[in-house]
């Protein structure tokens, strides 16, 4: 079921200095932004004895009018939960309530608000398209006891509160089946009765006793279409399909019909329908639409219906909408409409989708559908300035707009989110914004959780690296960069390569002096006849002398291999690994990369396997030496640390040469709350090959503990910190692989972790 989101006027209510890379400067809005405080994983606030692998979300949320009680549905648990945010930055899980004790095992909350005492609870209790049904719950918070029912008629979704407390409005969506056919159509279409309806809430004195109904109904006698529908120019005007509710100050209602791309205006005290416009259409150029692994921002979409999700007025004449799309559209940005002539008086175009690019969160895997998805919008003022924040749902960020002139919004930053963030909730009585994520992947330890954001002076932690314009005015793609190198000549570069997330190989400068620091190019690699190639490239050395050595895992032993490129990214050679060594390997292969020069000036490589060969000792991995005049390997041995964690693993992910010394990445298979282990380790640099058969161990120093700055950031801790290099000036620089927003948040940490000198104790 699509989910709406809640109206904003509901708000009422180590050894060295670690830290992420600044992102000064990079907003327009200067020093006063919005910073992340906290992200609070709510399958922590399961009931006692609850596998804590089964799924529960946070979907829509409200607050007390003192800004400190947080509610939040789970739909697929069935219940509702309950935050203390007294300390934002330490949120408190306060239990749930099922909607199991208050009626069916089956029933679903789909909305919440929250009026003076009590929070309104939208329920879904339907069970079937056919027989829609639902019920409003009227929960005392400080109990959390039921003290009313209402039958709604219908099957509902979203629900808004008047800023007067006078209204409430709930979209009665009776929402289609995708699988079910009507007559002359295919399936999926329109219309698919009964019509969906508003059923106002007239909240008269302070008892939910008084508390009446009044059903705006959306279609005319006999399931007829009302002629402001048919007017409007609606597809399906018979089955109108309300999705999303939003008041103004004048007890104006917009609700978005989004099937029928339309929207309804109602006048909230007598019940009347005073306006339909259709959203229309619109055209994107300059966006990625094919899924086929490349960030292409070449293509385009053509007289696309907006088909609009949430809505949110900006003031009492302007409206902004998401533009997420349902069955035949979506424009992967978002509008304000002026509600007198229901005119486009701004769109965001491609600007949106090209936010996700910059910022390293575009998820090619929607390409071909509806790109990011807009799905929630809110607007609340803060500090005498009014601020849109509008989320995406495919790439996890939320969008943050000046609205100061509502036909003009001005971008002023993005925030992280975990996955499929849904609910938006302004609390600006506290400077607070909360998020609520719908994803919960607890096979990939990528949880649902509630974010908080606070407005304030400083610069915020994200974005710690972005992506510069590249050829014809688009940002240059980027993500999945798990390795690093410095630049030789130039003190503040560095390189990064994508891996198999993507189809073709690119080598990436980086502009590391720069706060956020920037993505400036990107060069293609080819194969040996000059053909894009795509490898799975998981480390890569900038040679001195010129081109690039990168370390290709592959998905079997002997598909990884060292590759030699020129300077232009050609493929020069190609270097398998021994047979014996690329049968004792599994899926997590070679990892990293790095270069050395012998006592007699020779190039010397070295690898670093990610897990052990199934023919070594548990526990110990092999570090790679490669004689390149001789073409001859030898190894070393690694001891990993240990875990005791049911589905964990330790394993390497980088390898770089630090004077006289290795230094790796040593990490955990964790991620968030569960992450244990993110480390830089170093061993003695051999200053001679093994002798063949032995793999003696080296000896490791623990250099540098990264979890600390990777907690930080105070969101989803990522799993996969897989880059680090010491740049030309001496800094030393590790990065984390957003797996190119596939089954992890997408967020890409780059940190500075401070001269070489303090983290590895020498120049």
């Amino acid at each position: 079921m699509r989910r709406a989101l809640i109206a904003a006027g509901v708000a009422v209510a180590g050894l060295a200095v670690v830290t992420p890379a600044s992102a000064g400067g990079h907003h327009p809005g200067g020093p006063v932004a919005f910073d992340r405080v906290a992200a609070y994983p709510v399958f922590q606030n399961r009931p006692a004895g609850e596998d804590p692998a089964s799924p529960t979300v946070a979907e829509i949320s409200a607050v007390s009018p003192d800004g400190r009680t947080l509610v939040y549905t789970d739909a697929l648990a069935r219940r509702i939960g309950f935050l203390d945010i007294s300390r934002a930055d330490q949120p408190r899980g306060l239990g749930t309530l099922s909607l199991a004790q208050l009626g069916d095992a089956e029933d679903e909350p789909t909305s919440v608000a929250v009026v003076g005492r009590y929070v309104l609870v939208v329920v879904n209790t339907s069970r079937g398209y056919t027989e829609p049904s639902g019920r409003l719950d009227v929960i005392e918070l400080a109990t959390r006891t039921r003290v009313r029912s209402l039958d709604l008629g219908g099957q509902p979704d979203s629900i808004a509160i008047s800023k007067d407390q006078r209204y409430a409005a709930i979209a009665i969506e009776n929402e289609r089946d995708e699988e079910a056919t009507p007559p002359g159509g295919e399936a999926g279409d329109l219309p698919q009765l009964p019509g969906g309806f508003v059923q106002i809430v007239d909240l008269a004195g302070a008892a939910p006793a008084g508390w009446r109904l009044r059903p705006v109904p959306l279609t005319g006698p006999g399931g007829t279409a009302l002629p402001a529908l048919v007017q409007a120019g609606l597809a399906a005007p018979t089955d109108p399909e309300p999705e999303y509710v939003s008041i103004n100050g004048r007890n104006q209602l917009a609700v978005t019909l989004q099937e029928n791309n339309g929207v309804a205006l109602v006048d909230l005290p007598t019940g009347r329908i005073t306006k339909v416009f259709s959203a229309g259409t619109a055209t994107v150029r300059g966006i990625d639409t094919v899924k086929d692994g490349t960030i292409d921002l070449t293509g385009g979409i053509t007289d696309v219906p907006r088909e609009p999700d949430a809505v949110a007025w900006t003031d009492d004449r302007y409206l902004a909408t998401a533009n997420e799309g349902d069955w035949r559209g979506g424009t992967r940005g978002w509008s304000v409409f002026d509600s007198r002539t229901g005119a486009v008086a701004w769109d965001a175009g491609n600007t949106f989708e090209r936010l996700a690019v910059t910022y390293g969160l575009h998820n090619e895997d929607r390409a071909g559908k509806k790109g990011t998805e807009p799905e929630g919008v809110a607007v609340a003022e803060y500090d005498d300035v009014r601020y849109a924040f509008v989320g995406s749902e495919r790439s996890n960020f939320v969008a943050v707009y000046d609205l100061s002139n509502p036909t003009k919004p001005v971008f002023r930053q993005v925030l992280p989110t975990t996955n499929g963030p849904e609910g938006l909730l302004p609390i600006p009585s506290r400077g607070l914004l909360a998020v609520s994520s719908e994803e919960d992947e607890a096979s990939v330890g990528v949880r649902a959780s509630v974010s908080l954001f606070r407005l304030g002076q400083g610069t915020p932690g994200f974005p710690s690296i972005v992506s510069a314009t590249g050829a014809g005015g688009a940002p240059i793609g980027w993500g999945a960069l798990g390795a690093l190198s410095a630049v030789p000549g130039e003190p503040h570069q560095l390189y990064s390569v994508t891996d198999a997330a993507y189809a073709q190989t690119r080598i990436l400068t980086v502009d590391a002096q720069r706060a956020p620091a920037v993505v400036t190019a990107a060069l293609p690699v080819r194969d040996a006849a000059g053909q894009p190639v795509g490898y799975d490239a998981e480390g890569i050395f900038a040679r001195p002398q010129g081109g690039f050595w990168l370390a290709v895992e592959g998905a079997k032993g002997p598909e990884n291999k060292l590759i030699r490129l020129d300077a232009a990214g050609v493929t020069r050679q190609v270097v398998p690994l021994p047979a014996e060594v690329a049968a004792g390997l599994g899926k997590q292969g070679l990892e990293g990369v790095t270069a050395s020069t012998d006592r007699h000036g020779r190039e010397v490589v070295w690898v670093a396997v990610q897990r052990e060969l199934s023919t070594d000792p548990a526990g110990t991995v092999r570090l790679g030496r490669y004689d390149v005049a001789a073409g001859t390997w030898s190894w070393f041995g690694y001891r990993l640390n240990g875990t005791t964690v049911p589905g964990d693993w330790i394993g390497l992910s980088e390898i770089t040469v630090v004077g006289d010394r290795l230094a790796v990445i040593e990490r955990d298979k964790l991620n968030g709350p569960a992450a244990a282990l993110k480390r830089v380790y170093t061993v003695p640099l051999p200053d001679a090959a093994a002798a063949p058969g032995t793999l003696p161990v080296l000896p490791k120093t623990l250099a540098v503990d990264v979890l600390p700055a990777l907690l930080a950031t105070h969101g989803w801790t990522q799993e996969k910190l897989e880059g680090l290099t010491v740049a030309g000036d001496g800094q030393v620089y590790a990065i984390t692989d957003n797996d190119a927003v596939q089954d992890a948040t997408g967020e890409t940490v780059f940190l500075r972790l401070g001269t070489s000198r303090q983290v590895f104790g020498r120049r």
